[in-house]
């Protein structure tokens, strides 16, 4: 697990070869920031600090600099960005890898360099030597998305680095608010924690107070207050995203989408799929999935059947006819409470 790696490299258990590979971008760059940091000082990474992107530089490139010993300095930290050779995808690299010269430096890594390979992909190619070869010298760090206890113990944790404590109740209500992107959540995270630095906690009331609510939010507090017919409330979200300069097209799109989440998440539930299993099959992070099983309770099958109609047919007046955008959702707002 990530936040296990982490704890090893925060105590300077660090590995001589690691292999980052997963789509949540920000794991994949916290990583990278800590070892970096873990490893070397300020002044240190001016001289033995290096990035290459295999795109356009050749394995063995890396490989002999890895094997050049630091200058003034014990140690040195490469990145090597854009492995595609560990994937199965077919591309069109400029250039050609020595992949038998990297198999060899696995064998016997260079003890003065800590070599990271950042590899942004859901999976990499399991039958390639080099992939095998890797994955069995390197220390693997997986950067999938976290299911929501270990977003809420993440949470947590940064909120606790920075001298703080956090109800459980607010952690929630941070994720409702801002979804699970952690980029963003750790910007929250970042200003709630600025203004709550005399206090030394974090509670509901102040994450209501601060927290920026993401467009996605607002396109869900905007269903719920439809959900309980309360139309004055939904349109007052609505011309609140206007004045944010929110296109009418991206909102009609989020709604849809919402809808045909809440739609597909009750279906796949009446079927007897679990959270977890729901989330894999839509590939869609399993906090959305418990959301929309909150919402899909309040909708007969055939009412969202007529809501996911109503929502196609606005679409495609809105792309073809010329009738005011704007308006034109506002009329599907009324038209949904119904």
């Amino acid at each position: 697990m990530v936040l296990e790696a982490w704890r090893k490299i925060k105590q300077k258990t660090i590995a001589p070869v690691y292999l980052l590979y997963g789509t949540e971008a920000f794991l994949i760059d916290e990583t990278k920031n800590l070892i970096l940091n873990q490893v070397l000082t300020e002044e240190e990474k001016d001289f033995n600090f290096a990035v290459y992107d295999l795109a356009e530089t050749p394995i063995e490139a890396a490989v002999e600099d890895a094997e050049t010993f630091p200058f003034l300095g014990e140690r040195k930290v490469i990145f090597l960005h854009n492995p595609t050779f560990l994937t199965a995808e077919k591309t069109k690299d400029k250039v050609e890898h020595n992949l038998s010269r990297f198999e060899t430096y696995l064998q016997n890594p260079a003890p003065y360099t800590v070599l990271v390979v950042s590899a942004p992909y859901e999976k990499l190619d399991e039958r390639k030597k080099i992939t095998k070869e890797l994955k069995r010298k390197a220390e693997v760090i997986e950067a999938k998305k976290l299911n929501e206890h270990e977003l809420k113990k993440w949470i947590d944790s940064q909120v606790k680095s920075r001298g703080l404590a956090i109800d459980a109740d607010a952690v929630e209500r941070l994720l409702q608010l801002v979804g699970t992107n952690m980029f963003m959540i750790s910007s929250e995270i970042e200003k709630i924690a600025l203004y709550a630095a005399d206090e030394q906690k974090i509670d509901l009331k102040l994450v209501e107070k601060l927290t920026a609510k993401s467009l996605e939010q607002n396109i869900f507090t905007l269903i719920e207050k439809v959900v309980q017919r309360r139309l004055d409330e939904a349109l007052r979200i609505y011309y609140d995203l206007l004045k944010q300069n929110e296109e009418p097209i991206k909102i009609l799109a989020l709604l849809a989408g919402q809808f045909r989440l809440i739609y597909q998440v009750k279906e796949l539930s009446r079927k007897g799929y679990g959270q977890q299993q729901i989330a894999g099959y839509l590939k869609t992070h399993p906090y959305r999935v418990k959301l929309a099983l909150g919402q899909a309770g309040r909708f007969t099958d055939e009412e969202l059947v007529n809501l996911i109609a109503l929502l196609a047919d606005a679409d495609y007046k809105m792309k073809t006819g010329g009738m005011n955008k704007s308006l034109l959702i506002e009329m599907l707002l009324f038209r949904l409470k119904k």
